[in-house]
């Protein structure tokens, strides 16, 4: 077991320990604390199951904590008037004008409502770039838009590609210079570099690859647009994922005005059947991923590599954890009751 020193009593890095036990994973990473301070902060394991020990400078594949911070970036350029959230994708991605993806908007899309479906494995049968975004615009919708809650990665696909189109640039300079940037964020980005790699921290012995993954986005549909997209794709460390839970636990003056903050952290989908922000999970009154020890107004998000940021405005908390737990095989749900396990210490 390792960290930098600063923990409180010890029961996150004791139900950790216990979960690399399980061996749900080979290592972890975490901090949770105040929005001006973490309280506990560490590491614990291994880059792999037999690799290196953890020091704390790890890349994590976010997985789908890309989501929210894509929504960052199309906030700030909502903000700056160059996206409207009303505006749909017929408008916005001419490719899609004549599909019935049109209709959607930006809105939709955020809150998961658009009636596309999720975790669609399109890259089984459409392995490049254009012949998958070609597909995503044939994909049938399950229902009409704003009826229910649906998480779909594909609608997020969409959003990384609509804020490429209305912001003029790559997705992966938005985030640099619309996230990255002005908190500081020296370590998160999409597509590691050769020498990153080596610091990153094994995901999946994947069977569409034919080896374990490591230092590339785990996710195949994000593979296959090439390790950047708006569902998946960001590495991040610790120290980073960190300071992104201070900066929104305080309220994100960094990156945005506080009215568009409030607007996208709000509840967007009351009355049906999952509470859901602008690119935020809200805490829902069962089945949420950090179970019942974060307030009402909670918002956050989780990867499926094993990861998760959550933030209280309550009480003004966060709680990050890193995993790799889809190492080396994304079978078992262990890691369901860890963290909700994780979260209730973290009070």
């Amino acid at each position: 077991m390792s960290g930098d020193g600063k923990t409180d009593d010890g029961r996150r890095a004791a139900v950790l320990a216990e979960g690399r036990a399980r061996r749900l994973y080979s290592g972890a990473a975490w901090s949770t604390g105040s929005a001006k301070d973490p309280v506990d902060r560490g590491w614990l394991g291994t880059r792999s199951w037999g690799g290196a020990e953890l020091d704390g400078t790890e890349l994590w594949d976010l997985a789908s904590v890309t989501k929210p911070v894509v929504g960052l970036v199309v906030m700030a350029l909502a903000e700056r008037g160059t996206l409207p959230l009303d505006g749909t994708v017929g408008e916005l991605l001419p490719r899609y004008r004549d599909t019935d993806k049109a209709r959607l908007t930006v809105t939709d899309l955020l809150t998961h409502t658009s009636g596309l479906p999720g975790r669609v494995p399109m890259y089984r049968s459409h392995p490049t770039r254009e012949a998958l975004l070609t597909a995503l615009g044939t994909l049938p919708l399950r229902s009409g838009p704003g009826v229910r809650v649906e998480y779909s990665s594909q609608g997020f696909m969409l959003l990384g590609l609509i804020a490429e189109h209305a912001g003029g640039q790559g997705l992966e300079t938005l985030v640099a210079e619309l996230v990255c940037a002005p908190l500081g964020l020296k370590d998160t980005g999409f597509n590691p570099g050769p020498g990153d790699r080596e610091r990153a921290v094994a995901t999946e012995r994947c069977p569409w690859r034919g080896r374990t993954v490591v230092g590339e986005v785990h996710d195949e549909n994000a593979a296959v647009l090439g390790g950047i997209a708006g569902h998946a794709g960001l590495f991040a460390t610790l120290a980073d994922t960190e300071r992104l839970a201070l900066c929104l636990a305080s309220g994100a003056r960094e990156l945005l005005r506080p009215e568009t903050f409030a607007l996208m952290t709000a509840g967007h989908t009351d009355g049906l059947n999952l509470r859901r922000a602008l690119a935020w999970q809200g805490q829902d009154p069962d089945g949420s991923p950090v179970g019942p020890s974060f307030g009402p107004a909670s918002y956050g998000h989780t990867g499926f590599t094993g990861t998760s940021l959550w933030i209280d405005p309550g009480t003004g908390r966060h709680a990050v954890l890193l995993t790799n737990r889809v190492h080396p095989t994304r079978e078992g749900d262990g890691i369901v009751a860890l963290r909700r396990e994780f979260h209730a210490a973290a009070r």
